[in-house]
């Protein structure tokens, strides 16, 4: 009785079912195969998700990316290759003109110039930068300021014979002071003094020399037992005589750079003449100076074309 009902169950099934059972039946094994692919052909023929054929216009915008995309990645390519160069040629030159194994790793050259800067504290020369005026000076003046403080302290770890640097008059609550952190990074691990008393009282005053463009002395040497000032001002804010008044306040001796003993003014449309300096362009003149003992060359380093100022020599 059981297996008559599953009989009839099988036979009510759908009558689909039973029509591809029966063709299944009458066709050999090639038939079949060929019927399956008969109906792979249709499936993918009528897949109704599959997308559309790009435009005219998708092509043409594919086409323009890529385009730029090689571009971009010829820019990239060269600039690799032009850093690769840069390296080998400072490293070719520091092998030539200090003497520096290449193999000298960055942790190295760092210890060594911290030992070159610890040891000036000592012995080397000294150099400050009065930062008493810079109460009324302007956020960007204060930010050209603190920019040159970067400066000069990054050109004093490349030379030689580096000075030690104090900042005199240095409020640690003042917007400048702020402005340093801000703009410098690492300003407070600096390897120099910085102090809110006044240059003035804090070395003897026989020891100091003011350098200022208003002075009627020109520098001639860079003397090792004496502390020389730059005012830490800016163009911006510069007033005539402000530096100089401050000295002949105190009684202490001024100096100026040669610079008319060694350039004369360079004719321009602008007729644009300035003796007056950023504080870290004074100290790429001293410093050179101290290196050379030649005022031509230290000058050169420092004055740039746009003081109109050129050397006496290329004049001639």
């Amino acid at each position: 009785m059981d297996w008559k009902l599953e009989r009839s169950v099988q036979r009510t099934e759908s009558p689909e079912l039973q029509g591809q059972e029966g063709i299944l039946e009458d066709i050999g094994e090639d038939g079949l195969s060929e019927s399956f692919q008969l109906l792979q052909i249709d499936v993918e023929c009528d897949c109704p998700d599959r997308e559309p054929l790009p435009t005219s216009s998708a092509t043409w915008c594919s086409k323009n990316v890529q385009r730029k995309q090689r571009h971009w990645e010829k820019i990239v390519a060269a600039k690799k290759s032009k850093r690769k160069q840069e390296k080998e040629r400072r490293k070719a030159n520091r092998v030539e003109n200090t003497g520096i194994c290449p193999q000298h790793s960055k942790r190295f050259l760092r210890a060594l110039t911290k030992e070159k800067l610890l040891e000036a504290k000592h012995s080397g020369p000294r150099l400050c930068i009065d930062l008493s005026m810079t109460h009324h000076m302007s956020k960007k003046e204060l930010s050209r300021l603190a920019g040159q403080i970067r400066r000069l302290y990054g050109s004093n770890k490349k030379v030689d014979r580096p000075f030690w640097i104090c900042l005199t008059g240095f409020m640690t609550d003042s917007p400048l002071y702020e402005e340093c952190l801000r703009m410098n990074d690492g300003f407070s691990s600096y390897l120099l003094d910085i102090t809110e008393e006044d240059c003035f009282s804090l070395f003897p005053l026989e020891t100091l020399v003011y350098l200022t463009p208003d002075s009627e002395h020109a520098l001639q040497d860079v003397d090792l037992n004496k502390v020389y000032i730059l005012g830490g001002l800016v163009d911006e804010s510069i007033q005539k005589k402000v530096t100089f008044q401050k000295a002949q306040e105190y009684s202490v001796k001024t100096a100026r750079l040669p610079i008319q003993e060694y350039m004369v003014r360079l004719q321009n449309g602008k007729n644009y003449h300035s003796e007056i300096l950023a504080i870290n362009q004074v100290f790429d003149i001293l410093s050179t100076f101290l290196e050379t003992h030649n005022w031509p060359e230290a000058l050169k380093k420092g004055v740039s074309s746009g003081k109109g100022y050129v050397l006496r020599n290329s004049v001639e």
